[in-house]
């Protein structure tokens, strides 16, 4: 017929096709919905797509029937591909001729795929790899990411204790390829199916003996008195940080005391307070040198519109020259 599969699974009416009526509305049915996925590119982010995607299509539901490993991989696959989607979309809103659609994603994933191909064999790198083909491997260092409840051990592992030992299992596998030393890591929140939800510490990481533990806790977790600069009592030295497991993992919540309501009293209007990114917008000048966390270090070329609006082009040394809208952008002045 000289058309493409899809115009003809388009025309199926038209054309001369010798299929059942049952077949030919399943056909039918498939167009239509790819069809309407077409349509709503056009308009939709590509995180509002991708999840519109997985619903219509059943995807979801079918691999969550499928309890082999293999199935579960699948649903953690595309559970990754809408956490990197959802990252992106957030990310494209600081560029001010960017909608984060579909087809913004996807240039951007073959841009990220070529400069993998360009790296030489002798470039400084780590090698990423699931704890399954790590099995008989060791290297000096080995990073175990993401040890969180329901993540490692995995949520589908909870069912019975087999599951869970079999995970278990996999993660001494994991730390007994370091020769040297392991890095174990978690994070205090992530996204999970595209939301934002806060993580808890993998109870593999309570199970071990404190004494073989040692951590380097991030600046905003430290709870250091103000007043105690660092000039008074030095640098903290990371390697003399004991690892202390967090009071939640050690004490169940106690029940909370009963208070009694009262109307505060004498309350005075408060003015209103400028946001930080507004406060970025006044500082900001042309010429000024910035940092930004995703396209490194610029400097300011231009600045133009007003309040909400308000946008800057910053030639940036290894990412060209970009429009980024100030209320979303995340930038540090550097001079």
């Amino acid at each position: 017929h000289n058309k493409t599969i899809f115009e003809i699974l388009k025309h199926l009416n038209e054309l001369p096709i010798n299929i059942n009526a049952g077949t030919k509305t399943k056909l039918q049915n498939f167009t239509t919905m790819i069809e309407s996925f077409k349509v709503m590119s056009q308009t939709a982010n590509a995180f509002d797509l991708a999840e519109h995607v997985c619903k219509a299509t059943g995807l979801i539901q079918e691999f969550k029937k499928d309890g082999t490993p293999e199935g579960i991989n699948r649903m953690e696959n595309i559970e990754e591909l809408l956490n990197g989607i959802k990252d992106f979309v957030e990310g494209q809103q600081e560029l001010a001729d960017s909608t984060g659609s579909i087809a913004e994603f996807l240039e951007d994933v073959a841009l990220a795929t070529d400069l993998d191909n360009e790296e030489g064999d002798d470039s400084d790198k780590v090698a990423l790899m699931t704890i399954h083909l790590a099995k008989g491997l060791e290297f000096e260092y080995v990073f175990i990411v993401g040890l969180e409840e329901d993540l490692f051990p995995s949520a589908m592992s909870m069912n019975t204790r087999d599951e869970l030992e079999e995970e278990r299992r996999l993660f001494y596998v994991a730390l007994t390829r370091a020769e040297k030393q392991a890095y174990l890591t978690y994070a205090l929140s992530r996204y999970r199916w595209g939301k934002l939800v806060d993580s808890e510490p993998s109870r593999f990481i309570e199970e071990i003996d404190e004494q073989y533990l040692e951590i380097v806790t991030p600046k905003e977790e430290r709870r250091f008195n103000p007043m105690l600069s660092a000039d008074i009592f030095g640098d903290i030295d990371t390697n003399t940080v004991r690892y202390k497991k967090p009071a939640y993992m050690k004490k169940k919540p106690k029940p909370a005391e009963k208070f009694k309501l009262s109307t505060p009293k004498n309350l005075k209007k408060i003015s209103d307070t400028k946001s930080s990114s507004n406060i970025l917008d006044t500082k900001l000048i042309v010429g000024d040198t910035v940092n930004h966390q995703r396209f490194g270090k610029g400097t300011v070329l231009s600045i133009e519109g007003k309040a909400a609006d308000l946008k800057a082009e910053i030639k940036f040394e290894n990412g060209g020259s970009k429009k980024l809208l100030l209320r979303f952008a995340k930038l540090e002045i550097l001079s």
